[in-house]
């Protein structure tokens, strides 16, 4: 059990999916939207001369908006704290500049 938990947390698993579900809401924003503006061009094959309803684009974002507030509300936040309580991270270590230094010294202690 602990091999899933560990595929599940600590793979890309959950951020692709994730990233999935608002691509493809996106994609139904972007959508609709070509769609809209195409039909508002009088050479296009999707030309009418019927009013261009500008609400399919509308719904279209605020159903990709209360996705992604239910996604991060449901997905994303539970998974980071979880992630954070079961895999805290690690100390950080010396940086560039300290390990560096030294290489430096321990190469003029030793005279090269």
């Amino acid at each position: 059990m602990s091999g899933f938990k560990n595929f599940l947390l600590r793979g890309n698993l959950v951020e692709v999916a994730v990233a999935l579900i608002m691509a493809l809401s996106f994609a139904a924003v972007v959508s609709t939207f070509v769609e809209w503006l195409t039909g508002l061009m009088p050479e296009s094959a999707y030309f009418s001369t019927e009013e261009q309803s500008f609400g399919a684009f509308l719904n279209a974002v605020v159903s990709f908006v209360l996705l992604a507030t239910v996604v991060y509300f449901l997905i994303v936040a539970p998974y980071t704290r979880a992630k954070e309580r079961f895999f805290p991270g690690e100390a950080a270590g010396p940086s560039d500049t300290e390990l560096l230094t030294e290489i430096r010294d321990l190469l003029a202690s030793k005279g090269v």
